[in-house]
């Protein structure tokens, strides 16, 4: 039986100690829960959107008593069952006017900033940059001819002039899936064509800045403070990786989106479940029986089915979203097994197996494997599609039992596999995993120099670059903070140190996997996002470590804001090397701080 009606109510164990890495601790010392509200005897910085005052906004202290709960005997069970499981802090995000006004309003001040340094001068270059070459003509036959073609010997030329429909109608041998190169083809369809590079990158800048607004808003929820969600938003708005890859038609920001959505999708799963959760085994104590071995079935969960469609759809723009698939759904799986241990569940892992693990896999698989298949429907529709018709040409051959479109698809997968794993040349700017996330090998995606007179240079040399590196202060402190974030999972098993390093692992960790294979720190794009929550966690944890020692925390503070206007500067600084400015040339060899990044 899941929660037995029997008595004595008083025989329900009650919350588990916030310790638990289940329980959302984020009941900060100084906050009473009376009546079923919450007062915050301390003061309400989360709606503060000032560089200075953002960085007060705490989420709660990861160690912070459960005996206000039990102090307050006039609460329901239910009551106490949605504080120990979301915590004051959370329940009460923005339960104010004021607080919902900025939740929103600070989210379009930094998306604003963000879509201006990526949407300004969009066009410059004029010429493919880097891997534009292949997806940014994929992407316009894509809409032309309904698959990626080939096309004549050295097309870039005749392309960048504005000859754009010289491609052949033979079929491109290509080893991405289609999706993102789709989503490059939406930014042509809605400016008209792709004799503008505008219309390359169109989609490309519109994700970036989605992401800013997706982070901003993910932050807020992740560490229940509007301030600190702002922050971030803003960390991700001027950070480099992020603006060179939102100003180029790459595949990797399309696959970057994909997994934050997802991500943002398993939060909302994760405060719906606790809520269901304890209104469920609420209901039952408070009916006067107890929880029994089991807990109670939480239902259909629309934000686990839409995470499973999101990643089924990343891995419909590169096959690297698989690894998001895995470690985002055994995240969400641990999140259900200590939340059934927080409300009192007995057998609270076979608990979460039976009901939440096992049926997650039977959603969330088969739904992520629909998407995938739905992000091939171009190439089902056409007989012209590569291998599209393997299958009748080759009858007798391949999986028998599969249909001969289905076949003809496997078949064209295992050859896409033997490419990557094959993929060993030598690349001037190939870099090995472990220097990622300090961006010790940036990639370079393009390069101009001038001598005097040429293209309007009026100084000795002159150069234009787009260096794909992230804001180095913003990657070394991140690195820093991913070392607090492992300190704070295991000493203080908080659930949000979980969900920081869920998306660097799943982003970064494979490759160490395939560190012989031509990989690039480009890559790193994609687990952005978390390097940005890593980092705003860590300030966060140092604010809620300090909450009582005012001497500390307004150091704290200093220091944070320290850091926040450096990074700011930094940006700045680099804006023109991320964006193919022309420049002296030493000003861009000031930028090269390493000798690996040139």
């Amino acid at each position: 039986m899941a929660c037995v009606s029997q008595p004595p109510a008083d025989a329900h164990p009650g919350p588990r100690p916030a310790t638990d890495v289940s329980a959302d601790s984020t009941s900060a010392p100084g906050e009473v829960a009376t009546a079923g509200t919450t007062t915050d005897t301390t003061a309400d910085t989360t709606t503060d959107t000032t560089a200075d005052t953002a960085t007060d906004a705490t989420a709660g202290a990861t160690d912070a008593p459960t005996e206000p709960v039990e102090d307050a005997p006039d609460l329901s069970h239910r009551e106490r069952l949605l504080l120990a499981l979301l915590g004051p802090r959370r329940l009460a995000l923005g339960a104010t006017a004021h607080d919902r006004l900025w939740g929103w309003l600070g989210v379009a001040v930094v998306a604003a900033v963000a879509a201006v340094l990526r949407l300004w001068n969009l066009g410059r270059p004029g010429t493919l940059v880097f891997d534009e070459t292949y997806y940014v003509k994929q992407a316009w036959t894509l809409l032309r001819a309904g698959f990626e073609a080939n096309w004549p010997e050295e097309p870039n030329p005749a392309f960048e002039a504005g000859d754009v429909d010289s491609f052949l109608p033979t079929a491109d041998y290509v080893v991405h899936p289609p999706l993102g190169k789709w989503m490059i083809a939406l930014g042509m369809r809605v400016l008209g064509g792709a004799e503008n590079p505008w219309t390359w990158r169109l989609a490309s800048a519109l994700v970036g800045v989605l992401a800013v607004v997706l982070v901003a808003r993910i932050a807020r929820r992740l560490f229940a403070s509007t301030a600190m969600g702002v922050v971030a938003g803003a960390l991700l708005a001027v950070d480099g990786e992020a603006i060179v890859h939102s100003r180029t038609g790459l595949l990797d920001n399309m696959l970057m989106i994909w997994v934050l959505v997802a991500f943002g999708c398993l939060l909302l799963d994760r405060e719906q479940a606790r809520r269901r959760l304890a209104e469920r085994c609420g209901a039952i104590l408070d009916a006067g029986g107890r929880i029994g071995r089991y807990g109670p079935g939480l239902g259909w969960r629309w934000w686990r089915f839409a995470a499973a469609v999101a990643l089924g759809l990343a891995c419909g723009v590169k096959w690297s979203g698989l690894y998001f698939l895995a470690v985002f759904a055994v995240v969400s799986v641990l999140w259900d097994a200590t939340a059934r241990r927080t409300a009192g569940v007995g057998r609270w892992w076979e608990d979460a197996l039976v009901r939440d693990a096992v049926p997650a896999a039977l959603v969330m698989l088969p739904t992520a494997a629909l998407a995938y298949l739905g992000a091939w429907t171009s190439w089902f529709r056409s007989p012209g599609a590569y291998m599209r018709q393997w299958a009748l040409d080759n009858p007798g051959e391949g999986v028998a039992w599969l249909p001969p479109a289905l076949r003809s698809l496997w078949e064209y997968h295992l050859k896409m596999w033997d490419f990557h794993n094959g993929l060993t040349s030598e690349h001037t700017y190939e870099a090995h995993p472990l220097g990622w996330i300090l961006q010790w090998r940036p990639t370079s995606f393009y390069w101009r120099s001038y001598d005097p007179g040429e293209a309007g240079c009026e100084l000795e040399r002159c150069a234009r670059a787009i260096t794909s590196i992230g804001n180095p202060v913003l990657w070394w402190t991140a690195a820093l903070a991913i070392l607090v974030a492992l300190y704070a999972l295991v000493r203080l098993k908080d659930w949000r140190a979980l969900a920081v390093l869920s998306g660097i692992v799943a982003g970064w960790a494979p490759w160490f996997l395939y560190a012989e294979r031509t990989i690039f720190t480009f890559y790193s794009i994609v687990f952005t996002p978390w390097v940005v929550l890593t980092l705003v966690y860590a300030m966060t944890l140092a604010l809620e470590r300090t909450e009582h020692r005012a001497e500390a925390r307004a150091r704290v503070r200093t220091w944070i804001t320290v850091l926040l206007t450096t990074i700011g500067v930094v940006s700045v600084f680099y804006y023109p090397v991320w964006t193919a400015w022309q420049v002296p040339y030493w000003f861009w060899r000031m930028h090269m701080w390493l000798p690996s990044w040139i």
